[in-house]
Protein backbone atom coordinates (compact mmCIF):
# COMPACT_ATOMS: atom_id res chain seq x y z
CA UNK A 1 0.00 0.00 0.00
CA UNK A 2 2.89 2.34 0.78
CA UNK A 3 4.37 1.62 -2.66
CA UNK A 4 1.11 2.52 -4.39
CA UNK A 5 0.85 5.77 -2.43
CA UNK A 6 4.44 6.72 -3.28
CA UNK A 7 3.85 5.91 -6.94
CA UNK A 8 0.68 8.03 -7.10
CA UNK A 9 2.47 10.88 -5.34
CA UNK A 10 5.38 10.73 -7.82
CA UNK A 11 2.96 10.69 -10.75
CA UNK A 12 1.10 13.71 -9.30
CA UNK A 13 4.37 15.63 -8.91
CA UNK A 14 5.39 14.78 -12.47
CA UNK A 15 2.04 15.98 -13.85
CA UNK A 16 2.21 19.20 -11.85
CA UNK A 17 5.72 19.95 -13.05
CA UNK A 18 4.92 19.25 -16.69
CA UNK A 19 1.77 21.42 -16.74
CA UNK A 20 3.35 24.46 -15.08
CA UNK A 21 3.24 28.00 -16.44
CA UNK A 22 4.68 28.48 -19.89
CA UNK A 23 6.92 31.25 -18.52
CA UNK A 24 8.71 28.79 -16.27
CA UNK A 25 8.91 25.89 -18.71
CA UNK A 26 12.13 25.10 -20.47
CA UNK A 27 12.01 25.83 -24.17
CA UNK A 28 14.39 25.67 -27.08
CA UNK A 29 16.02 29.03 -27.71
CA UNK A 30 14.74 30.89 -30.74
CA UNK A 31 18.15 31.10 -32.36
CA UNK A 32 16.82 29.73 -35.65
CA UNK A 33 13.87 31.18 -37.42
CA UNK A 34 11.70 29.62 -40.11
CA UNK A 35 13.62 31.53 -42.77
CA UNK A 36 16.85 29.74 -41.81
CA UNK A 37 15.32 26.34 -42.57
CA UNK A 38 14.67 27.03 -46.25
CA UNK A 39 17.33 27.81 -48.83
CA UNK A 40 16.85 30.14 -51.74
CA UNK A 41 16.64 28.49 -55.14
CA UNK A 42 19.77 30.08 -56.61
CA UNK A 43 21.81 29.12 -53.55
CA UNK A 44 20.44 25.58 -53.59
CA UNK A 45 21.43 25.15 -57.23
CA UNK A 46 25.07 25.62 -56.28
CA UNK A 47 24.81 22.62 -53.93
CA UNK A 48 22.91 20.33 -56.25
CA UNK A 49 24.27 19.95 -59.75
CA UNK A 50 22.48 17.93 -62.42
CA UNK A 51 24.28 15.15 -64.16
CA UNK A 52 24.58 16.26 -67.75
CA UNK A 53 25.01 13.56 -70.31
CA UNK A 54 26.38 13.89 -73.77
CA UNK A 55 23.26 14.37 -75.90
CA UNK A 56 24.83 12.84 -79.00
CA UNK A 57 25.92 9.54 -77.49
CA UNK A 58 23.56 6.93 -76.13
CA UNK A 59 24.61 4.89 -73.09
CA UNK A 60 26.06 1.48 -73.83
CA UNK A 61 23.08 -0.19 -72.15
CA UNK A 62 20.76 1.00 -74.96
CA UNK A 63 22.85 -0.31 -77.83
CA UNK A 64 22.38 -3.75 -79.40
CA UNK A 65 25.16 -6.15 -80.47
CA UNK A 66 25.59 -4.36 -83.81
CA UNK A 67 26.20 -1.05 -82.06
CA UNK A 68 22.87 0.43 -83.19
CA UNK A 69 21.00 2.61 -80.74
CA UNK A 70 17.62 1.19 -79.70
CA UNK A 71 14.54 3.41 -79.64
CA UNK A 72 12.24 3.64 -76.64
CA UNK A 73 9.64 1.51 -78.43
CA UNK A 74 12.20 -1.20 -79.11
CA UNK A 75 13.36 -1.16 -75.49
CA UNK A 76 9.74 -1.40 -74.33
CA UNK A 77 9.12 -4.41 -76.55
CA UNK A 78 12.22 -6.09 -75.07
CA UNK A 79 10.86 -5.38 -71.57
CA UNK A 80 7.50 -6.92 -72.48
CA UNK A 81 9.16 -10.10 -73.73
CA UNK A 82 11.39 -10.26 -70.66
CA UNK A 83 8.48 -9.76 -68.22
CA UNK A 84 7.22 -13.29 -68.93
CA UNK A 85 10.37 -14.88 -67.50
CA UNK A 86 10.87 -13.92 -63.83
CA UNK A 87 14.62 -14.56 -63.94
CA UNK A 88 14.94 -12.36 -67.02
CA UNK A 89 12.87 -9.64 -65.38
CA UNK A 90 15.07 -9.73 -62.27
CA UNK A 91 18.22 -9.53 -64.39
CA UNK A 92 16.72 -6.63 -66.33
CA UNK A 93 16.23 -4.74 -63.07
CA UNK A 94 19.81 -5.34 -61.98
CA UNK A 95 21.92 -5.54 -65.14
CA UNK A 96 19.75 -3.79 -67.74
CA UNK A 97 17.22 -4.89 -70.30
CA UNK A 98 19.68 -5.41 -73.16
CA UNK A 99 21.94 -7.69 -71.12
CA UNK A 100 18.96 -9.64 -69.76
CA UNK A 101 17.31 -10.11 -73.15
CA UNK A 102 20.53 -11.28 -74.83
CA UNK A 103 21.27 -13.65 -71.93
CA UNK A 104 17.85 -15.34 -72.05
CA UNK A 105 16.67 -14.94 -75.65
CA UNK A 106 19.82 -14.45 -77.71
CA UNK A 107 20.73 -11.51 -79.95
CA UNK A 108 18.28 -8.65 -80.33
CA UNK A 109 16.38 -9.06 -83.62
CA UNK A 110 16.54 -5.39 -84.63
Amino acid sequence: MKTLTALVLCALVAVCLSTGDSDQSVSVPDSQSVEDVFVKRDLASTFVKRLKRNAGAAPAATRNANGNTLSLQQLESLREVCEVNLACEHMAETAGIVAAYTAYYGPIPY
